[in-house]
């Protein structure tokens, strides 16, 4: 993913998680993941505007290990809807607990940082809020369009949850029709019961189809390195080429805290790249893929047109 900014503010907890045995040392990350951190004078404003804008960033307890790159690219993934998550997955280093209320003024608030920091695309995001009745499909629906009304000559890409599978939900987000439909699968079918207990892999699947036949164009997620066979990673592949998704973004899990699901094993560099070259035989438009690629990693060169495809034998590692 790229920055998360998230706006509203409120008491939060740890939620309980999957069990993990905390008391093994975590994998050592090998040689070819690196994360460069760099200073630059574009980093130092966008820091400006989020303390002008009293936005309060999660990307530090998600983890993303694209930060710095993605603050220096002046791209943004804004989190809506709170920072705290109704459901427990055991990847995810976000806060698990009892939500806040609603800020009403929340879209607004996101225009306005669209508008002050330049964006060209915008990606919003969300926890999940199983408690309201539309899985706060509204607020995305109201944030997409005050980001256009301020924002005229900025591409909207949306992250959603699947909203507990209602189809109501979904329409309020695809009537105001998103230029980019992302919900991320996460993993294989045989490990959702520890990876994401509380999400169904048809459903998700599902969710994808239905925004499809409405003429959305799709995107989702996958994360390598939980314990999945290659098999199944291909089943995967195959699974959303049948409900014609557009868009596959497919990276390494890395191991947030002790507490978080282990990583089994380290992908290569030369397996993301036999990876993405399978996936694109498959029909996606898009293949993004390597160890520190995540759901919005470059995720404005997949909205405007010029997706270059790149050989097989180049890698496609960014870090």
């Amino acid at each position: 993913m790229s920055e998360l900014i998230q706006i509203a503010t409120g008491p939060s907890r740890r939620g309980n998680r999957p069990a993990s045995d905390s008391s093994q040392p975590r994998r050592p990350l090998p040689s070819w993941i690196r994360v460069r951190l760099h200073q630059s004078p574009e980093l130092a404003r966008l820091r400006g505007l989020v303390r002008e804008f009293a936005l309060h960033t999660v990307c530090e307890e998600a983890r993303c290990p694209n930060l710095w790159e993605c603050w220096q690219r002046g791209t943004a993934t804004f989190m809506i809807l709170g920072d705290i998550c109704t459901r427990s997955c055991g990847f995810c280093a976000v806060k698990t607990g009892r939500p806040a209320e609603l800020d009403r003024d929340e879209p607004r608030h996101v225009a306005e940082a669209v508008r002050a920091m330049g964006l060209r695309h915008a990606v919003v995001t969300s926890v999940n809020r199983d408690e309201l009745p539309d899985g706060g499909a509204g607020v995305f629906a109201e944030t997409i369009r005050q980001i256009r009304t301020l924002n005229p000559d900025c591409t909207v890409e949306v992250l959603i949850p699947d909203f507990g599978g209602s189809e109501t939900a979904l329409d309020t987000v695809l009537h105001i029709a998103p230029d980019v439909l992302n919900h991320n699968t996460e993993t294989v079918p045989r490990l959702y019961p520890t990876v994401r207990p509380q999400a169904r892999y048809a459903r998700s699947l599902e969710l994808l189809a239905r925004a499809k036949r409405q003429g959305a164009r799709t995107k989702t997620g996958l994360m390598v390195g939980l314990g999945e066979t290659e098999d199944e990673l291909l089943q995967v592949f195959g699974d959303l080429r049948t409900v014609d998704c557009d868009i596959l973004t497919l990276g390494q899990y890395l191991q947030p805290t002790r507490v978080h699901l282990p990583v089994e094993r380290y992908y290569s560099e030369s397996e993301f790249i036999r990876l993405r070259a399978y996936a694109l035989s498959l029909g996606f438009s898009h293949v993004e893929a390597g160890p520190l690629v995540r759901s919005s990693y470059h995720a404005e060169t997949q909205t405007t047109g010029v997706l270059r495809v790149q050989s097989n034998t180049e890698s496609p590692i960014r870090g």
